[in-house]
């Protein structure tokens, strides 16, 4: 009886000591995973500002550009106007 006992403790012994080995490579996984996840939401949050700086930037060329051409429409536009005064006179 003593036997069985002492085996059934030993093997519930080893048992445990497997399960706990498991758990503690998990915990460590765990670990690593989060460390990834921050990366990765750093990663990001670095492409997106560099998205939104890039963004910021067309969009002040466009408006220089838009500026530009209006100022050109009102040169060609004044200078049809003179033209067609200067034909009329």
């Amino acid at each position: 009886m003593n036997n069985i006992t002492v085996l059934f403790g030993t093997l519930i012994t080893l048992l445990l000591s497997v399960v706990a080995y498991f758990i503690k490579q998990l915990h460590t996984d765990f670990k690593s995973m989060e460390k990834d996840l921050i990366e990765v939401k750093t990663m990001a949050l670095i492409i997106k500002t560099e998205f939104k700086s890039g963004n910021d930037l067309l969009n002040q060329k466009v408006e220089y550009l838009e500026k530009r051409v209006n100022n050109i429409e009102m040169l060609c536009i004044h200078e049809l106007q003179n033209e067609t005064n200067k034909k009329t006179l």
